[in-house]
């Protein structure tokens, strides 16, 4: 009879140990990054990870559609403005991560802490016939007519930032550059692979705000493109990594937290080009301490973001 009711109790408990041991990751891309984590993850600690990898915006979208039954219980984003609205929202639990110490103050909260951050650039196509442009007014030359991309403020946070950033460290000027640049012909086809494929394929000469580490990872593959950093300055996106307060399995989601912001975590972060959030993890590309970053203040930049996509769609778009 013992025997009888601990294999029903055993049996009653898997359901619980299986939550336990298991959580579901939601994450904006590169999908190698999220897969190779995933899969180095479930090898140290055992603990199965359902993932789902899309664009920032499918995984926000997926959020708001689960919002009375939250199946997440890690987020990662490539915007930092999402994190703040989750936060604003009471919808994050506190945690702070022991191997998040070598992080930056600026990219880490007691709610959320980034994964890493990639940084605005231009993607210059070195078989493009133009002349190597070294800063963002270079692409409003003539030598430049017709050849540039960007992309589209509203589709992509990060080109909306730089947007901001300019203005921030320009002023008036940035809106001169703008109305120049759409005079030479810049087109803005889209998110961010929208505007570097026409780059990549020779149609255009250079992205006007491509997110870095995409192109840096196609020109190791061996396309004919380079990465510029603009000597006047540009701004960083970091990725940030949070823990939904819905959450059944927290300290298995404090563990994924630990695992990415680990060394080990950190080096995989590196492979796709990416700046490591730890300052002691060595990047493949130029570091923070290596940029001329443009600092925003995250709640100002979401107060005025209406106002700064009309304004780019009246001068770029003509709308």
């Amino acid at each position: 009879m013992l025997r009888t009711t601990t294999a029903l109790t055993a049996l009653m408990l898997a359901p619980a140990l299986a939550s336990a041991d298991s959580i579901t990751v939601y994450s904006a891309g590169p999908a190698s990054l999220a897969e190779a984590l995933q899969d180095a993850f479930e090898a140290e600690t055992g603990i199965e990870v359902d993932l789902f990898q899309g664009t920032t915006g499918d995984v926000m979208a997926r959020l708001e559609a689960e919002e009375s039954n939250p199946q997440a219980d890690v987020v990662i984003s490539a915007s930092w403005a999402s994190a703040l609205d989750l936060h604003d929202r009471g919808l994050l639990m506190e945690y702070t991560s022991p191997n998040a110490e070598t992080v930056p103050d600026f990219l880490k909260h007691s709610h959320y802490v980034a994964q890493a951050v990639s940084a605005l650039a231009i993607a210059w196509n070195t078989e493009s016939g133009t002349p190597r442009p070294s800063d963002w007014g270079d692409l409003a030359d003539d030598d430049y007519t017709d050849l540039v991309t960007m992309p589209d403020p509203s589709q992509s946070g990060s080109a909306f930032e730089l947007v901001a950033g300019l203005q921030e460290t320009m002023g008036e000027d940035a809106w001169t550059l703008f109305g120049d640049l759409a005079d030479n012909g810049m087109i803005v086809p889209g998110a961010n692979a929208a505007a570097l494929n026409p780059v990549l394929q020779g149609a255009a000469a250079a992205v006007f705000g491509a997110v870095d580490y995409i192109s840096y990872g196609r020109a190791e593959s061996g396309e004919s493109i380079e990465v510029i950093t603009p000597e006047s300055g540009t701004v960083i996106a970091p990725r940030p990594m949070m823990i939904l307060g819905s959450t059944d399995a927290p300290e298995s989601a404090q563990a994924f937290i630990d695992f990415v912001l680990s060394e080990a975590g950190q080096e995989l972060v590196a492979e796709v080009f990416l700046m490591p959030s730890r300052t002691d993890v060595e990047a493949r590309r130029p570091g923070l301490n290596e940029l001329d970053i443009i600092e925003l203040d995250p709640e100002e930049l979401d107060a005025q973001r209406t106002e700064i996509l009309e304004r780019y769609n009246e001068v770029v778009l003509g709308r």
